[in-house]
């Protein structure tokens, strides 16, 4: 049974066209980014079925979200292109994270965002998503 942390919210900030959510997560860098690269903790990010791959590599999620890799540096950034489904236009992820204090500062930004997507609902997707990645 995993048990949930203590992570922190730190900020949502909304723009035109991008939203960020930002949490303090009381783990370090390198125990964060060892759950982000395990099935779980992408599935927990991404979505039930996603896999990261190389730099190009589509992934899937079974809720029909799609995506490419498009940046992987060890624990700094994973940056996937995002389709909320088939007809979806493309967007742009990018998680962040580098070590503040004692635990790990995450940072992720959904950006080119269209005008009829649901900015309040993309930002609860991304912070559960984060919180549910960083269980332990």
């Amino acid at each position: 049974m995993t048990v949930p942390h203590e992570a922190e919210v730190e900020a949502a900030a909304q723009t035109a066209d991008a939203i960020e959510v930002v949490q303090h997560v009381p783990r370090p860098l390198s125990e964060v980014w060892v759950r982000l690269t395990q099935r779980d903790g992408i599935e927990a990010l991404l979505g039930e079925g996603a896999m990261l791959g190389a730099k190009g590599d589509p992934w899937h999620a079974s809720d029909g979200t799609r995506g490419v890799t498009r940046s992987y540096h060890p624990e700094q950034q994973v940056r996937v292109s995002w389709h909320a489904d088939d007809q979806a236009p493309a967007t742009v992820v990018d998680l962040q994270m580098r070590t503040e204090g004692e635990g790990t500062l995450l940072t992720l930004r959904h950006e080119h965002l269209t005008p009829e997507m649901d900015r309040e609902a993309l930002v609860a997707r991304w912070d559960a998503a984060m919180h549910r990645m960083t269980q332990v």
